[in-house]
């Protein structure tokens, strides 16, 4: 403690006490830009699926069937004043498909939606994926809750997007929060017109000093819907009060005995070292969908989780990030819920439900961690992604080892390992185009042995700057 407040005090050398420090104080010296984007994307497999690196973590984007192109369009107005009192963003962006197999035509919104701050408070209407604030998400794994495997979910948020600076704090407390209402509308064979749940609170202590602690918690619930099975799903304000604080209700006995929709809670803990032109994360991150939060973890399942380390420096561009990643979920508080009348509490298989029976999934993809899915849902992996710039060519290497044991009722054994190299340029003699490329293999009893490319050529532009 003495430490902290010799660096503080010596903090406030430099500059004078502001009890609020806040970036609308700085000058505002930007301009508000309005863009358009088209993107199109050929994808080919020697498999009659892709290879997992080509098509996870991509929000959906791109199909995993062995042949597929895809076309978008649109305009956006990038978030381009964070100075100013007042900022706004949005996009449309339409995405045409074309692929094997039994769908062989389609169409979606990439993105539609659109985000105002007033001050510090921000909402956001549409399909969108707000960004993690922990870490590099062109160099991860994937998110335990919300990973940007699945398709954006049409929603409404309020809350502070961004960390900012808590009243008299002088800027080394800053927080963030959010509770958003969403609509999963993947129309799954179970339950129509599910409803989504999630809020988040976070906290951050450091400020300018060289060391930063985040921390945060999120919980997020499937609720609400019509199921195939057992009709209405409660979708009233009763129903909702009783999804906000984890209450039993409904009428059903496992919504009774346990509580009403199927809910996940997840903690997040990030160490940061910083300094000029580069940065250092540890994080870790846990998953439970028991009742009882336990902080930062301790309890049945604790060794479930998500570890990893990020680092960044801008001062040599050939390797501006590295990442890596370790990630269990076989424990789930041990292989019985209950046994002989006695109440273990294990068996968490996660992602799972007995009444949203398509579990943490929309449109057929993992919402959280995207190696997990309902019906396989103990994994350990092992993953490690760099990136940098060589002579103008941007590029990513990635490398993921897994292994697989289904679950504790249905146990497997499988592995896989996966590379994925990814390289773009721009190209400013043609039109000033984005041009990439990227390769992927998998290995192992997991997928099968497969290989599959990926081209890319993209194009953003300005309309007008006002």
């Amino acid at each position: 403690m003495l430490l902290i407040a010799l660096l503080i005090a010596g903090s406030h050398t430099c500059r004078a006490w502001d009890w609020w420090p806040l970036p609308m104080a700085e000058p505002d010296t930007c301009r508000d830009t309005l863009c358009y984007f088209g993107e199109f994307n050929a994808m080919a497999s020697t498999d009659a699926t892709t290879p997992l690196l080509l098509n996870y973590d991509q929000q959906g984007l791109h199909s995993a069937e062995q042949f597929s192109a895809d076309l978008s369009i649109g305009i956006f107005k990038p978030a381009t004043r964070p100075n100013r009192w007042f900022d706004y963003d949005g996009a449309v962006v339409l995405t045409g498909r074309l692929q094997s197999g039994t769908q062989a035509g389609t169409g979606f919104f990439r993105e539609l939606y659109a985000h105002a701050r007033l001050y510090i408070v921000d909402v956001t209407v549409g399909i969108h994926r707000p960004s993690s604030p922990i870490g590099d998400e062109t160099l991860t794994m994937g998110d335990l809750l919300f990973s940007a495997n699945a398709h954006p979910i049409p929603r409404v948020t309020v809350g502070i997007d961004r960390y900012t600076s808590f009243p008299g704090s002088y800027g080394y407390l800053e927080v963030r929060g959010g509770l958003t209402h969403g609509w999963l509308k993947d129309d799954n064979p179970f339950v129509h017109n599910t409803l989504l749940h999630h809020k988040v609170i976070g906290g951050r202590i450091g400020g300018k000093l060289p060391v930063n602690i985040t921390y945060e918690m999120h919980h997020a619930a499937q609720w609400g819907g019509e199921s195939v099975r057992d009709g209405a799903l409660g979708n009233d304000w009763q129903a909702y009060r009783n999804v906000f604080v984890g209450k039993s209700g409904g009428t059903l006995n496992n919504e009774v005995l346990n509580a009403q929709g199927n809910h996940l809670v997840s903690q997040m803990l990030c160490i940061t070292a910083k300094g000029q032109g580069w940065h250092v994360d540890l994080y870790w991150q846990n998953l439970q969908e028991d009742g009882k939060i336990r902080f930062l973890g301790c309890g049945q399942n604790a060794k479930d989780g998500r570890w990893g380390i990020h680092a960044a420096q801008s001062y040599w561009p050939y390797i501006s990030g590295l990442t890596l990643e370790f990630v269990n979920t076989t424990d789930q508080s041990g292989p019985f819920h209950d046994r002989d009348g006695m109440v273990f509490g294990g068996a968490d298989n996660y992602y799972s439900n007995s009444v949203y029976e398509q579990g943490w999934t929309y449109y057929g993809r993992t919402i959280g961690f995207p190696l997990c899915s309902p019906q396989a849902s103990r994994v350990m992996a092992w993953y490690g992604g760099v990136k940098g710039n060589i002579f103008g060519f941007r590029y990513r290497l990635i490398a993921q080892h897994s292994r697989h044991y289904g679950t504790y009722q249905q146990p497997q054994s499988a592995h896989n390992t996966g590379i994925l190299l990814d390289v773009s340029r721009h190209v400013k003699q043609a039109w000033g185009m984005d041009f990439g490329v990227r390769l992927a293999t998998d290995f192992g009893n997991c997928y099968g042995n497969r290989f599959g490319a990926l081209i890319t050529v993209r194009k953003c532009g300005l309309i007008k700057a006002y």
